[in-house]
């Protein structure tokens, strides 16, 4: 259990386990050889609102004046833009590590700045994905040089943002069939949020989690979205994207989040071995036939897939003791299940009926998830050994 040591020695001197003059020397002693003290979250709150505010304030003051300036005072003012936040950030490093870091993030989300202002100004020719590789290139060798986590995270984001951009620009002008890309961002949030962690100082880690988090859930709608509209009738009857073109993009969106999660989690990557086959099933969900079976499949496929998604989510988060799988299976099963009211059962019922319904479906699905979580947690915290 984690307590807070303060509020814990207090406890335990007013219940008469220690004596005040022990509870003295357990905080001497801590302070004197404790490790590295953690920042707290006061402080890395107003680290995160720093890096906002000054990040805008500077994209703002280069908007207002950038008219004014000839174009070698542009390009020194891009140049020192993206220079002092790094320059800042390593005179830092000792004394501050926190803001160092901050400073180092700010630095690099300049340098995308930096990247498109000098396209400007040298009227370089328009491919604006190479612009976002440079930027992610930028980011990846700041991770290899730093090795701290908010220069993860911007790689984690960039990387797979100039993959995507790519894609956009080359499918510009086709009715182009989406789902490798949702499928290849579906996978890689869950390569993110399945990166094993070594310890609780590993921020790395944590950040990548996170951003598997946000993205997973999304991702999947996308996904189920971009597989319903790839069966509707029109795509049958426009030109679509070459086949080289597809055929790299399912290499790629396969392929890359796979690596990821061999890399890192090795013999635990059969985790996201299932999660890949979920996943096609999910992509490939709809079927052509005339018959009810054929129906029933495209009716209720994606709910299915869905729901079954979110199960495992909640087994591999009592696997490996993750709360986050926990509470992201469940709150994709009850999207799952107040989409399925939406658009299948509301549209077929009467108005006042309806309302009615929904707001019963939002109280047994806020109910579920409570109950449902507490018992989830509660086999969690059992010893590996124990009762299951």
């Amino acid at each position: 259990m984690q307590l807070n040591l303060e509020s814990a020695l207090d406890r335990w001197i007013e219940a008469g386990l220690i004596s005040p003059e022990t509870g003295a020397q357990i905080r001497a002693w801590e302070a004197e050889h404790s490790p590295v003290q953690r920042s707290r979250w006061q402080v890395l709150a107003a680290l995160a609102a720093g890096v906002i505010m000054l990040t805008a304030g500077v994209l703002l003051f280069v908007a207002a004046h950038w008219d004014n300036l000839s174009p070698s005072a542009r390009f020194g003012l891009v140049l020192l833009m993206v220079g002092i936040f790094h320059v800042a950030g390593a005179v830092l490093a000792e004394r501050f590590p926190a803001l160092s870091t901050a400073l180092h993030g700010v630095g690099t989300i300049a340098l995308g700045a930096g990247i498109f202002l000098a396209g400007q100004i040298f009227n370089l020719a328009e491919h604006w994905p190479g612009g976002v590789m440079l930027w992610a290139l930028g980011a990846v060798i700041g991770y290899a040089t730093l090795r701290d986590w908010l220069q993860a995270a911007l790689a984690a984001i960039l990387v797979p943002a100039w993959l995507v951009s790519e894609w956009a620009n080359a499918t510009e002008w086709y009715i182009s069939d989406d789902r490798a890309i949702a499928v290849g961002v579906l996978l890689l949030a869950f390569a993110y949020l399945t990166i094993p962690r070594k310890d609780k100082s590993d921020h790395t880690s944590r950040a990548l989690t996170l951003i598997g988090a946000i993205v997973l859930i999304p991702a999947a709608g996308w996904l189920a979205e971009e597989a319903h509209r790839n069966h509707a009738a029109y795509w049958r009857h426009t030109e679509g994207t070459p086949k080289s073109l597809s055929v790299l993009a399912w290499a790629l969106a396969l392929v890359l989040p796979m690596a990821l999660a061999l890399f890192a989690r090795r013999k635990g990557a059969w985790v996201n071995v299932v999660a890949l086959l979920l996943t096609l099933l999910l992509a490939f969900s709809r079927a052509n036939g005339q018959s009810l079976a054929f129906y029933a499949w495209n009716e209720f496929s994606g709910y299915v897939i869905c729901a079954l998604g979110s199960c495992g989510l909640m087994a591999w988060g009592i696997m490996e003791r993750r709360t986050s799988g926990i509470n992201l299976g469940l709150i994709g099963f009850g999207i799952t299940v107040i989409t399925f009211y939406f658009s299948t059962v509301m549209d077929k019922l009467g108005r006042s009926v309806a309302l009615m319904g929904l707001g019963v479906v939002f109280l047994v699905v806020a109910w579920g998830f409570e109950k449902t979580r507490r018992k989830l947690m509660a086999r969690m915290m059992q010893p590996a050994g124990g009762t299951q």
